[in-house]
């Protein structure tokens, strides 16, 4: 039975559960609950949450003030994470938070803090109009997306796949030469219209 590793908040659960519960086929391991060598695991998934730590950034922060509190322990664990799915080349699927940690963590850099992307309604309605890639796999004309940080220089190993429609803000990149690598601001857990996409990344679970 093939393993998939991630930190699910309590507070998500209520999203995430439903759609990993139908796909029985796969054992979850969530380091916010239970601790696991990361041998264990044969797939990534990375979640939202609250900023990433300062201590964590690789690059200046002129205001401290624009941070939301972060969670060191857990962005330590990500970043481990993160470097392990990378050096052995497992499927990995970043969320929010997650896409923003996967490209700090390969060299990339992030917009702090941004106007205009954490809007209530956007939080779980498909409101966003995109500006997807031709080539990209998953294509969606609107999603849902809820963030005060965004991609701000994406890491070398990304494939900037979609964009928001009206201001350009990153909102889907694809890994290289990697089966499976896909990093998305949007909330695909919040919305049955990304069921297709959670079941191409766990298709590639060995």
């Amino acid at each position: 039975m093939p393993r998939l590793a991630s930190w699910i908040r309590r507070r998500d659960e209520k999203w995430f559960c439903p759609i990993l519960a139908s796909h029985p086929e796969v054992k979850i391991l969530n380091a916010a609950r239970d601790e696991f060598a990361l041998e264990e695991m044969d797939g990534l998934l990375l979640t939202g949450g609250n900023d990433i730590s300062q201590e964590f950034l690789r690059q200046p922060v002129p205001d401290p003030l624009v941070l939301e509190k972060g969670d060191p322990a857990r962005d330590e664990w990500e970043f481990a994470a993160a470097r392990d799915a990378l050096d052995r080349g497992l499927p990995i699927f970043a969320i929010c938070k997650g896409m923003q940690l996967l490209n700090v963590a390969l060299g990339g850099t992030l917009r702090l803090d941004i106007p205009g992307h954490d809007l209530p309604k956007q939080k779980s309605h498909d409101i966003q109009s995109l500006r997807n890639e031709a080539s990209a796999a998953h294509r969606f004309e609107k999603v849902n997306s809820s963030h005060h940080q965004a991609i701000d220089r994406p890491a070398d190993a990304f494939v900037v796949e979609s964009w928001c429609a009206t201001d350009d803000v990153i909102e889907q990149m694809r890994l290289r030469d990697r089966p499976f690598g896909l990093a998305v601001q949007y909330h695909p857990e919040r919305g049955t219209l990304y069921a297709p996409l959670f079941a191409d990344f766990l298709s590639h679970l060995a």
